[in-house]
């Protein structure tokens, strides 16, 4: 029997998939009890009745300066600068991705400078936007933009250059068109690449909008998190991070579920 062709039952799955989740939370527990039991006061590692508390804090009731409910006011701040820079580089990343693919003459002029684009850490230019755009809601939505657009392009560029000639030829020989070849064909086959694209994007973006939100802003997640942390409330912190995650998770999922059942032959595909 060889290690590499044996595969877990469904159960078995399951709980390797759980383990490490659990094994954190009981080290978690462990050290949150002995810190406590030192110092009831330390506020480094929370109870999880702190945690509990904050959210029931943050979460429903409402806060006595605004009026709002905090985690949901910030959460939607922070989805709406989110989506706005995924849907902005969805669009940019699909138009010259597919035609850098296609053209060459396109693809001399612009592919070098994508690729110098892509290496420019997005976080560098931050001041340049706030000093450029202002410290509104375009620099934060520029950011995400600049660090996921080139990116994004890139390998749609590369999907669409992997295309077998063979297609191109054959829609050439029926008189097949650029437009038509690259509506036809091109598009079809790169549409779920950008999907998976977009899921592989969701980390950085999500770094680039909190890392904006931190340095100049009035709500959001990451405002909320770095408005805390002198504070040392840790009891917030944790919650808002998980909530970040979890959120990116379920974005994740929803993107993934998208593109099978749009585009169903691509699962097929993966698993050839």
């Amino acid at each position: 029997m060889r290690w590499i062709n044996t595969r877990p039952s469904r159960g078995a799955q399951l709980a390797l998939t759980l383990l490490p989740f659990v094994l954190l939370a009981l080290a978690y527990a462990f050290g949150s009890a002995a810190r406590l039991a030192e110092n009831a006061n330390d506020k480094l590692l929370p109870s999880l009745a702190g945690f509990a508390d904050a959210i029931n804090r943050l979460a429903f009731v409402a806060d006595q300066r605004t009026g709002e409910y905090l985690l949901w006011s910030d959460t939607g701040a922070s989805l709406i600068r989110l989506l706005s820079g995924l849907g902005i580089s969805t669009a940019i990343a699909l138009l010259i991705g597919m035609l850098i693919g296609m053209l060459p003459y396109l693809r001399a002029l612009l592919a070098p400078f994508i690729t110098v684009i892509s290496m420019v850490p997005p976080l560098a230019l931050l001041p340049i936007l706030f000093i450029v755009m202002g410290l509104g809601e375009t620099s934060k939505i520029a950011l995400i933009v600049i660090g996921v657009a080139p990116t994004m392009i890139r390998d749609l560029a590369l999907k669409a250059l992997e295309l077998p000639r063979e297609q191109i030829v054959k829609a050439e020989t029926l008189g097949g068109s650029s437009w038509q070849i690259g509506l036809r064909i091109v598009l079809p086959q790169i549409l779920p690449r950008l999907i998976t694209c977009l899921r592989l994007q969701l980390g950085p973006a999500w770094l680039f909008l909190i890392a904006a939100e931190a340095i100049s802003s009035d709500s959001g997640l990451g405002y909320r998190i770095f408005l805390v942390r002198r504070y040392l409330s840790m009891d917030i912190i944790f919650p808002y991070v998980i909530w970040i995650t979890l959120l990116a998770v379920v974005m994740n999922a929803l993107l993934d579920r998208l593109r099978i059942a749009v585009f169903p032959w691509s699962e097929l595909e993966k698993q050839a």
